[in-house]
């Protein structure tokens, strides 16, 4: 037993000694390699320790800053593109108000349904067979539009006999239905292409108004030439003041900020004050030819009718009616961006008074009946 014990002591205490050699032995080897990460570890602790007590001066940042603007456009101008590309295939979704951007921004009350900044003038016109909150204004204005081109062309078309000045007549019908038929194929192309860019929004919206200007006008032809018809100077008069105003109204809607949200109050006023000016001949003529004729021969009922609407249509735009109470629930289908709303509806009742007041209809009217008295 104790010979046993003798053989198997040396072995025992002989295991440990060669393990701490082996040991000694790699990390000897190991030493350069600890020292070398030790020196980058209390090298990297020492650069931490000094940029917290010397902080990097602002101007290494900014040059940073500087560095990285030339890869954040190149960033944005990818997805420019990509959105372009979405837009060209028709991929667009309709975003809320507040994500507009300040150009497009018009109605605070429409909160919902925009169409998205889209440069592309085929996206554009694809877009009027979508659902967004110009729908409405673009279809009753196209469809206005085509309506108005067609009673023109048939009214020009109509033979001379219904007509007791057919040059004259043809003329004043004509520029009639001009001053429509430019009103509404501006205000249907602004409504479709508005989103387009900041450029093409602000040259439509002149042509849009300039249109308004142009209805207003026009509208007043036909009716000043058969009320006075016998009158040639007060006739003059009238005509020319009111494209003196027309023409002005224009000029002011040139004006980059009139079509601004800021200035709607003014729109409706200008556009408002062009369409109650011809208060001063209806009061001269029926003070000239009495209540009753103007009312009956002269049609004058049709006439106070078409400024009730052009009130109406004004102050409706003016105070953004109805979304201004319910915002969010006339977002689409409610006209209710553009202030051809008053002159629109007047427009059609102005075409009823004029075929009813103007022998182009065969009426039994006769300039004798609008002679004084």
């Amino acid at each position: 037993m104790s010979s046993r014990k003798g053989s198997t002591g040396p072995p025992s205490s002989g295991a440990p000694t060669s393990t701490r050699e082996t040991d000694t032995v790699e990390l000897a080897e190991l030493g350069p390699l600890l020292q070398e990460k030790g020196k980058r570890a209390v090298a990297n602790s020492t650069k931490v320790e000094e940029e917290q007590t010397c902080p990097v001066p602002q101007e290494e940042e900014e040059e940073v800053r500087v560095l990285t603007l030339p890869l954040q456009a190149h960033h944005a101008m990818e997805k420019m593109e990509e959105f372009v590309y979405k837009v060209w295939e028709g991929r667009w979704r309709v975003i809320p108000y507040d994500v507009l951007p300040d150009w497009l921004k018009d109605n605070d009350y429409l909160l919902h349904g925009h169409r998205p900044p889209m440069p592309s003038f085929r996206a554009c016109f694809k877009s009027i067979f979508r659902i967004h909150t110009e729908t409405g204004n673009i279809w009753t204005h196209l469809l206005g539009f085509v309506l108005f081109l067609f009673l023109g062309i048939l009214t020009m078309l109509r033979p001379n006999m219904y007509f007791m000045a057919p040059l004259q007549e043809k003329v004043v019908f004509g520029m009639f239905f001009l001053g429509a038929v430019l009103c509404l194929s501006f205000s249907w192309l602004f409504h479709t292409v508005y989103c387009h860019s900041e450029k093409v929004s602000r040259t439509f919206s002149k042509l849009d108004y300039s249109g308004i200007a142009l209805l207003i006008m026009g509208s007043f032809v036909p009716w000043l030439y058969y009320s006075f018809y016998c009158s040639p100077q007060p006739r003059l008069i009238y005509l020319s003041i009111v494209c003196v105003l027309g023409i002005s109204a224009i000029i002011v809607a040139q004006w980059d900020r009139f079509a601004t949200p800021k200035h709607r109050q003014t729109r409706a006023g200008v556009f408002l004050g062009l369409g109650l000016s011809g208060v001063v001949p209806t009061m001269h003529f029926t003070i000239a030819e009495g209540f009753v004729k103007a009312t009956t021969v002269g049609q004058m009922g049709w006439f106070f009718l078409m400024a009730v609407m052009y009130i109406t249509g004004a102050g409706l735009y003016a105070a953004r009616i109805p979304e201004r109470f319910f915002p969010g629930k006339f977002d689409i289908w409610v006209r209710k961006d553009s202030p051809q709303l008053g002159p629109g509806w007047g427009l059609v009742l102005r075409v009823q008074g004029v075929r009813s007041f103007s022998p182009a209809d065969g009426s039994s009217l006769k300039p004798s009946q609008l002679s004084p008295t």
